[in-house]
Order: C-alpha cells, then sequence, then structure tokens
C-alpha cells in the first residue's frame, strides 16, 4: 500500500470549511488537475457520486464512502484502488486542522497532493474571509 498525509492548519470554522470542501464548484478552484466536478445530489452524505474532469479531459467517478459531519469523510475510486479521507479538527473558534490522506492498495498515487496544493486551499480561504466581511 502507498499512501500520502498532509496536514495544513486553515483560519476557517470547521464547519465552513467542511461544507466549503464539499461543494463541486469549489474544487476546481484549489485542484490544479481539476477542470470541473459535480455531485448526484445534495446534502452529500454516504454513498453520494462525485463526477470530476481532469485537464486531458478524463472523468473519474467517486464515492463517498464513509461520512461524519464536520469530522471527516472519504473519497473512494469506482474501482476501490484509490482512496482519499479528509479530516477535520477545530483549534478554536476559526481556525481548524485539517488532514488530507490519500492511499492506493496496488501501485503508485496517480499526481499525490502536495503541500503547495493545501497552501492553495488556505490562501483562497483568507480571499474568501476578506471578501465576506
Amino acid at each position: 500500500m502507498k499512501e500520502n498525509i498532509l496536514t495544513i492548519k486553515i483560519n476557517k470554522p470547521l464547519h465552513e470549511l467542511f461544507t466549503w470542501l464539499l461543494d463541486p464548484k469549489n474544487t476546481p478552484l484549489w485542484v490544479p488537475s481539476i477542470v470541473k466536478e459535480e455531485r448526484n445530489e445534495e446534502p452529500t452524505r454516504l454513498g453520494t457520486i462525485y463526477r470530476n474532469q481532469n485537464k486531458e479531459g478524463k472523468w473519474n467517478e467517486y464515492k463517498i464512502t464513509e461520512f461524519e459531519q464536520n469530522k471527516s469523510f472519504i473519497f473512494s475510486l469506482n474501482d476501490g484502488n484509490y482512496n482519499c479521507r479528509y479530516t477535520f479538527k477545530p483549534l478554536g473558534k476559526d481556525k481548524t486542522e485539517l488532514t488530507y490522506f490519500e492511499w492506493v492498495e496496488r501501485g503508485e498515487i496517480e499526481g499525490p497532493f502536495t503541500k503547495e496544493i493545501l497552501e492553495k486551499l488556505k490562501s483562497i480561504m483568507v480571499v474568501l474571509a476578506a471578501v465576506l466581511r
């Protein structure tokens, strides 16, 4: 099994960050390889299907295989080999620790997340906070 674990602290209340990350229209804003994402139902819950399109035009389908409101969720690629877990930990009223854990059962992680990707997410949260004031 290959895995990749990243942790970042973001100045955003946990419930706002959790909700924002589950909104498919936001994914292309911070994940550079994704140009479009959609989901089959709202609100997101266990079993919700997400589809995203990469820069090459390829579509991938993910299913929410674990879901705990305002705590964590797991996306699993439809083949079951690739999985990623987002875990949220409150660090006070307006700060959240996000741990991103991705793994594959066999082979290599194709295009693993980097600290730079999470830093982009963090910077978007700063801009949004300034705009919404």
